[in-house]
């Protein structure tokens, strides 16, 4: 599966949903200039006793171009305006989408069992993709099994469960749920889902102003103003803009619908081939067959985001509105010899003690309501649960195990492992990676970090900095990136001071090396989204040839850096992408400002265009016969910058390690 092709057949449905979006505004045009006629008629001309005396000719006479234009243009204005504010607000990051639903950020030092083997799913899925791990966050209310990826990129991207996810899942079945929704990060399904969201927003506006007007048209008739002739025209007229805004609705559901069915299917099938086996996401699917609460979701907006989720968060009486496939047809592609029967886990009631304070908030009465609508579901569909695979999650090793497993497996000592789920750890352990071997330059830096005012941190520096020097490059980045989801704990201005004195240690030598300048973009790139507003790199290149100085310079830095011959290795990577006449730069034109203006410019290609780019560096690094551990860290900070997988040798990075 390619990713890269599945993120430009999401460009391409982004201009599917534009045109459809357009034609719902230009109907809304149409519709919005009948029911202002009728009003006008109504209004003026008609008589609830003799009725009207010009008839239908009457009625065709308040149509002018004019008045069509005016309204055409209000219409048109209004839906921008509300697609405008409606795309800032959900593009500020998946974290304001999360909490919107009532999400809470599960933090890294987290003793609660549950959220911690999420947690270490999710961290054992980002570094087996090669990505930094995105924030958790869990919807402590919720019964149902259900889980969502929001955000506009990679960088910003949260990954959100249900309660009754991290509580009902056995291991297994949950990675194929959180590898489902890494599909949707890696196939660019996110920025599409809050385009959509804005859009749609926008159509049914219409029928949030019909309401209002109703709900005055009430209090107006109430008071004195009863012999006013139009006052019975007034609610005809927000009764006909609600009515258009329920066209509006059922329009913006088909359309939402229309798009979100086959990328669940792509989901589904992206987690089969993340964790190598069918079990994962078809079990997960199984389950929910066999859960009373299925994957229902009370959220207060979850409605209108009901296309980023796991599964259907309420029913349809019309499959064609529904945002999901059919549970059934769902299994059976992961699963083509499915015997039909589901796997039965218990749910918890409200009544007894949460596993978190705010988990029972809902009530009993919710929980009846969730189980009459199941039971009128399932009663189209007969449901066969197997009673002997019931049994509830398992919990697996205890978080001191799971931090044991991740040193063994990433070769880190398990104290840097501890340090990095607590905020001041990652932010001694980053630091640490820039502590220079010089002992003047050493000293400067220690008093730079003493001048932060952190109480604490400069000594846990001058302890943890010789044991993560002597790591070396082999195991910097996956140190680092395991110190993000403890960085993004940070206020706003403690991110500020970080950020302000990474810069100073850099410069304390007065030069930027280039492990440097990829530790500094790394860390900008994943962090940056979480506390100020970025704008993402718009595609702008579809051509090679308009990029091709900055190839040049971006294969000569990889050439000179390599451990093998500068100039085939150059010339490998070139060749790979058609540069056939394209000369090698000398090593002093390549510097680090260069190489940094080049992977900017690069990252504002076309999608398709970034593998080839990325898979020629990797050629190129690799020329020797194997990446370096610095060559490495420089493609991974390239496909941050750019926003992409990390390739891996011989082709594109299409899938995960297995779990």
């Amino acid at each position: 599966m390619n990713f890269f092709e599945q993120q430009d057949i999401a460009r391409r449905n982004t201009r599917v949903l534009v045109l459809l979006f357009l034609v719902a505004v230009a109907l809304l045009i149409v519709l919005t200039n009948v029911a202002v006629a009728a009003f006008l008629f109504f209004g003026q001309d008609y008589n609830i006793y003799s009725g009207s005396r010009q008839g239908m000719d009457g009625f065709l006479s308040y149509f002018s171009w004019a008045r069509f234009g005016g309204i055409g243009l209000a219409v048109t204005a209004t839906v921008a305006m509300v697609v405008f504010i409606k795309w800032i607000q959900l593009s500020t990051g998946g974290k304001v989408v999360a909490e919107s639903m009532g999400g809470t950020r599960i933090l890294p030092q987290t003793r609660d069992r549950a959220e911690r083997r999420c947690l270490n799913v999710v961290e054992e899925m980002a570094l087996a993709a090669s990505m930094p791990v995105p924030p958790v966050y869990v919807m402590n209310g919720e019964r149902g099994i259900n889980a969502f990826a929001a955000g506009t990129t990679p960088a910003d991207a949260i990954v959100a469960v249900t309660r009754g996810t991290i509580e009902h899942l056995k291991r297994h079945e949950l990675q194929g749920v959180i590898a489902h929704e890494f599909s949707h990060i890696l196939n660019g399904d996110m920025r599409l889902n809050i385009r959509l969201a804005a859009m749609l927003k926008g159509i049914t506006f219409l029928g949030d102003v019909g309401h209002i007007l109703l709900r005055g048209s009430n209090r107006h008739r109430t008071g004195a103003n009863r012999s006013n002739k139009n006052g019975a025209a007034l609610p005809m007229l927000g009764l006909a803009l609600w009515i258009l805004g329920w066209l509006g609705g059922l329009a913006a559901g088909f359309i939402k619908a229309a798009i979100s069915r086959q990328k669940e299917y792509l989901a589904d099938a992206s987690a089969v081939q993340y964790t190598r086996s069918s079990d994962t996401i078809g079990d997960a699917l199984k389950v929910i067959g066999g859960y009373i609460p299925g994957t229902l979701v009370h959220a207060a907006r979850a409605a209108e985001m009901s296309h980023i989720f796991f599964g259907q968060i309420e029913h349809h009486l019309w499959q064609v509105f529904a945002t999901h496939p059919p549970l059934r047809q769902r299994i059976e592609r992961v699963d083509p010899d499915w015997n039909g029967q589901y796997i039965e886990r218990k749910p918890r009631h409200y009544d007894e003690q949460p596993s978190r304070p705010g988990a029972g908030e809902a009530g009993v009465g919710r929980a009846a309501l969730v189980a009459a609508a199941l039971a009128g579901a399932m009663a189209e569909e007969p449901v066969q649960v197997n009673l002997s695979e019931r049994e509830d999650a398992d919990f697996g090793p205890s978080p001191e195990q799971l931090e044991e497993e991740t040193a063994a497996r990433q070769e880190i000592p398990l104290v840097f492992v501890q340090h990095s789920h607590e905020p001041l750890g990652a932010h001694a352990l980053v630091f640490s990676l820039l502590i220079s071997d010089h002992e003047k330059i050493r000293g400067n830096q220690l008093n730079i970090i003493a001048e932060t005012g952190i109480t604490g941190l400069a000594d846990m520096v001058f302890t943890l900095s010789p044991g993560v020097r002597e790591l070396g490059a082999p195991r910097r980045l996956p140190l680092l990136e395991m110190c993000l989801p403890a960085l993004k704990s940070m206020s706003l201005a403690q991110y500020r001071l970080f950020k302000n004195t990474l810069l100073r240690l850099i410069q304390a030598d007065q030069r930027t090396e280039l492990h440097e300048w990829c530790l500094f973009q790394l860390i900008r790139h994943y962090l940056d989204p979480e506390f100020v507003r970025i704008k993402p790199s718009r595609p702008r290149y579809r051509k090679l040839q308009k990029v091709a100085y900055h190839v040049r310079v971006a294969l000569s830095v990889l050439a000179h850096e390599g451990s093998g011959e500068t100039e085939s290795a150059f010339r490998l990577g070139a060749d790979e992408l058609g540069f056939t006449r394209m000369a090698i730069l000398p090593q002093e034109q390549g510097s680090v400002a260069a190489f940094g203006k080049a992977v900017h410019e690069l990252a504002d290609c076309y999608p398709l265009l970034k593998p080839r780019l990325l898979k020629a560096m990797t050629l190129a690094a690799s020329a020797d016969g194997g990446l370096s551990p610095v060559e490495r860290e420089i493609i991974a900070s390239m496909a941050a910058v750019m926003d992409c997988p990390v390739p891996i040798s011989g082709g594109v990075r299409s899938s995960f390690v297995a779990l």
